[in-house]
């Protein structure tokens, strides 16, 4: 292996992190990678002093370029759109490397936070990234961003304001996760409302991403009496004698639920609680996001020269 392939392995998953986090999309990010790849070949030869810091500038602004491309194309998205699922193999791969003051959104890659970030502009979530994930300094983001310093701390305190403002944080173990969430499978599978009822903060919201390919809600359902309507109405219309399988897995290291009915895969469902009832629910359905999860693979592949 040459040197300037091995200098660009060793940051292969740090740039990884990067694109995944700005876009949701493992396949996308891998296309970013790729690209990176291309560029950092084409730079053979040339005096860069910081590779990390060079390879980290070239995937922020390609995965900008990619998230606004994105972003027009999500605006005809049938129904709520939600970040590609990951299995723990990927997500371990894809830990980043803030201090510790930092670590919640370094180590954060749930499906929750991930959505909380699309309500960013691209160039405040790609300096939050930067800067609260993989601890870079406000001169490798105004690098990265081409942007003063000043403007990039505006950025990142913006940002986090938001994240902050949308995301609200409550303390619950995986434990309490699990349970609420196979309660809540199971009540769903068995046309429950009550159970349904008895599971949901009043003020809960469901997001279900089908994509246009399976049936789920065109938009986001407020409230937990019509969270319960909707999910054994699903059931009633679909999977009427339907035997379900119900296999937890961690999705983003958070609790999960791999769901099938009669052997087709029906979708994965992660939650969030305040430790006592479900506040939010988290479906992805659409096919499309599931092939990593149902055929899993390692992160990424070696870039082809």
């Amino acid at each position: 292996m040459s040197d300037h392939l091995a200098a660009f392995e060793a940051q292969r998953t740090h740039l990884l992190g990067i694109a995944y986090r700005m876009l949701g999309e493992m396949s996308a990010a891998e296309d970013v990678a790729q690209e990176a790849w291309l560029r950092w070949q084409r730079a053979e030869g040339e005096a860069v002093r910081d590779p990390r810091a060079w390879l980290s500038a070239v995937t922020v602004r390609l995965s900008l370029d990619a998230l606004r491309k994105a972003r027009a194309r999500r605006e005809t998205y049938v129904g709520p759109w939600l970040p590609e699922p990951l299995l723990p193999d990927d997500t371990r791969a894809l830990a980043a490397d803030a201090p510790a003051a930092r670590a919640e959104l370094a180590s954060d890659l749930s499906l929750a936070l991930l959505h909380v970030l699309e309500r960013l502009s691209p160039e405040e979530r790609a300096a939050l990234i930067l800067h609260d994930a993989f601890d870079c300094d406000y001169a490798t983001i105004a690098q990265a961003l081409d942007k003063s310093e000043p403007a990039c701390r505006k950025l990142v305190s913006r940002a986090r304001e938001r994240v902050k403002s949308d995301r609200p944080r409550f303390k619950a173990s995986d434990d309490q996760r699990r349970d609420l969430l196979m309660r809540f499978a199971r009540a769903s599978a068995a046309k429950d409302e009550k159970e349904l009822l008895s599971l949901l903060a009043p003020n809960a919201i469901a997001y279900t991403d089908g994509g246009g390919r399976v049936a789920a809600a065109l938009n986001p359902i407020y409230g937990a009496e019509k969270i319960a309507r909707f999910m054994v109405g699903l059931t009633r219309k679909f999977y009427t004698d339907a035997t379900f399988d119900m296999q937890s897995i961690e999705l983003n290291g958070r609790p999960g639920m791999m769901l099938r009915a009669d052997n087709q895969l029906f979708g994965a469902v992660t939650i969030e609680t305040d430790g006592e009832r479900i506040t939010a629910v988290y479906a992805v359905r659409n096919p499309d996001k599931l092939e990593r999860i149902t055929r899993p693979t390692s992160p990424g592949s070696s870039p082809s020269a």
